[in-house]
């Protein structure tokens, strides 16, 4: 069993070394910092961005725990009450999206700055919720955008 959980562990250590790759509605980030650098800029961007860190959830403390290495992984939720006020007005099924997520994984030489785009996000909610949805969400596309240029210039 040991054997068994040990190759499990190179397996998807492996795998988590692997860049994010860009897909429709995600902005993908590559750098060269170290992965904790970058977490701590995720947050120093996000708090003068004027947002806020509302969650942070990741594997890699735990596994370490269970005497597994992975590449640091951290997911970082991430929203202001401004815009949840807001967008539960339109919608209360979209309110599953918040907080947003921003996704930094470590790779070799560096980190990679992920996340899916508002819009994206908010998407399925539109036509239920109309044109306001669609206009919060282009502005957190925006926030968003500039929370993450920042993460990674710093």
């Amino acid at each position: 069993m040991r054997a068994l959980i040990l190759s499990l562990g190179l397996i998807f250590g492996g795998a988590a070394h692997a860049d994010v790759t860009a897909r429709d509605g995600w902005v993908v980030l590559p750098t060269d910092k170290p992965y904790d650098v970058l977490v701590d800029d995720v947050k120093a961007a996000v708090k003068a961005g004027k947002m806020g860190v509302v969650t942070q959830a990741g594997p890699t403390g735990a596994a370490k725990a269970r005497g597994i290495e992975i590449p640091g992984n951290r997911v970082i939720g991430v929203f202001n009450n401004r815009f949840a006020v807001r967008i539960l007005g339109l919608s209360t099924a979209a309110m599953i999206e918040a907080p947003i997520r921003m996704y930094v994984t470590e790779t070799d030489g560096g980190a990679t700055l992920s996340y899916k785009t508002p819009t994206l996000v908010f998407t399925p909610y539109m036509d239920e919720a109309g044109p306001e949805l669609a206009e919060a969400a282009a502005e957190l596309d925006a926030i968003f955008d500039t929370i993450a240029r920042d993460a990674v210039a710093r």
